[in-house]
């Protein structure tokens, strides 16, 4: 089914681009080529490598303290999504509670198996226990007393790794999601075309049904993951912190699901920490979550070292949750598998009868004027039915691509008109002409002189059907 999908892709050139930017092989190099990042004086960092999922050969660095103590707590920290992410992206948090009194390890994340539409949260979870099994056997850290923090994705992978190894003290989450990844996505991009001021059928309908056709495409990795199961397994202590202007993970939402997975599993060591003015990362930000700042929120450092020293000695405090109530402008919905009539492979059937259909009757006309044959005067309604089908199917599918791409946290659009993109509003008023146009040449169908004629204008015709109730599934003929 993914190369259904694929091949969907390419017959759009503007989703050509889209997939050719994101494949797999236009990635960076493999992180075994990333350099070792350079830490403040008061710090060390000593280079190690281990073995991931598969045997994967991974480097990072671990984080210390100049004077660090002997029996000193550990923490991996595991990225957000990305392929290949260098150490360096989390070297703030790595830094920040290395100077708490941890050893701190900060890896390369893999780019061997892990893409836009390639990635194994149970074989990430395995790249995060070597580091753990590394981490345990470093001078000064006491491996009874080592644990894990993951952001983001990370927050799916951290509790897969804990409930597989009992050499997993503690579990730190920050921005983790209780939902799983489609539904994750499809309201994170949703949310960031409303804060750009977008409203009507791109956002409410068009954008959720285009995920799931990548989903059943195979384009879309682990879409139905469910992580409350995991969480419930969970035996560790649990530290879980949100920004309450998280933008990328449903803030409100998250929470209760952790609290009640945890709590129907007999786990109440948990503390649930909200901070003001901070992100998905629990970074400050100036404007509502859009911007990141280098900046971690004031006492999220202070408040991992305490806990993890509380954690880590048997004190872990018990259903504790603080902070300001966060902020989530419009609730998640819920993004079920696609029936037959809307599948990828029904989507790629579609494309090639509208191929077929819109481009018969202007290929035929030339043809015509090839061979100096002008006995037929042009339809233009039909004209107008295969030009306009041809623009509203590949421009709409363009257009959905390029607004996924720049989803989440504020979203690219264009100019909008009463809340609706100018590009959007153009693709109606292309599709609307469209199904006019079939009607009048619908009409002119009745009249054809010729067999030749009649069977050239049904064609036309049987496209521009098809193409109403297709246009009404992607929200191109409603408001």
């Amino acid at each position: 089914m993914r190369r259904i999908v694929a091949a969907l892709s390419t017959v759009l050139t503007a989703s050509t681009v889209f997939v050719a930017s994101a494949w797999p092989g236009a990635t960076s190099a493999a992180a075994a080529e990333t350099p070792a990042p350079a830490v403040p004086a008061d710090l060390t960092s000593t280079e190690v490598s281990f073995r991931g999922g598969g045997g994967l050969e991974l480097r990072g660095s671990v984080i210390s303290q100049v004077d660090a103590k002997e029996g000193r707590p550990g923490v991996v920290l595991v990225h957000g999504a990305g392929t290949g992410t260098p150490r360096e992206k989390l070297l703030g948090e790595a830094v920040a509670f290395a100077r708490q009194g941890m050893s701190v390890l900060v890896y390369d994340k893999r780019s061997e198996g892990y893409s836009l539409f390639e990635r194994s949260y149970p074989q990430l979870a395995e790249d995060a226990l070597g580091a753990v099994g590394t981490l345990r056997r470093q001078p000064g850290v006491d491996p009874a007393k080592v644990g894990l923090w993951g952001l983001s994705e990370g927050g799916w992978v951290v509790p897969i790794a804990a409930t597989r190894s009992r050499d997993v003290a503690f579990v730190i989450l920050v921005g983790a999601n209780g939902l799983n990844p489609l539904r994750q996505q499809t309201w994170a991009v949703a949310a960031g075309l409303r804060k750009a001021g977008v409203s009507g059928s791109l956002v409410d309908r068009a954008e959720h049904n285009l995920y799931r056709v990548i989903a059943d495409g195979g384009m879309f990795p682990q879409p139905y993951f469910d992580p409350a199961p995991v969480i419930g397994r969970l035996r560790q202590p649990v530290l879980a912190v949100w920004g309450v202007h998280d933008l990328l993970t449903p803030p409100v939402e998250t929470p209760p699901i952790f609290a009640k997975a945890l709590e129907d599993g007999g786990n109440r060591r948990y503390t649930f920490r909200f901070f003001p003015g901070a992100d998905h990362a629990a970074h400050l930000t100036p404007d509502g979550g859009v911007t990141r700042l280098p900046e971690l929120a004031p006492g999220y450092p202070e408040l991992v070292g305490t806990w993890v020293g509380q954690a880590t000695s048997g004190r872990a405090p018990l259903a504790q949750v603080s902070g300001p109530a966060p902020e989530q402008a419009s609730r998640t919905v819920e993004v079920p598998p696609t029936a037959w009539w809307e599948s990828a492979g029904a989507q790629l059937v579609a494309l090639v009868l509208f191929l077929v259909a819109f481009c018969g009757y202007p290929l035929v006309a030339l043809i015509r004027r090839i061979r100096g044959r002008r006995d037929v005067a042009p339809v233009k309604a039909a004209r107008l039915v295969s030009a306009g089908g041809l623009t509203a199917v590949a421009g709409g599918f363009a257009y959905l691509f390029y607004v996924i791409m720049t989803g989440g946290k504020l979203s690219e659009p264009g100019p909008l008109l009463a809340g609706r993109p100018v590009v959007w509003l153009a693709l109606q008023a292309v599709a609307v002409a469209t199904v006019v146009a079939t009607a009048l040449t619908a009409a002119r169908w009745r009249r054809a002189a010729t067999r030749g004629e009649r069977a050239r204008l049904g064609l036309v015709v049987a496209g521009g059907a098809l193409f109403v109730p297709w246009a009404l599934y992607w929200g191109l003929l409603l408001p």
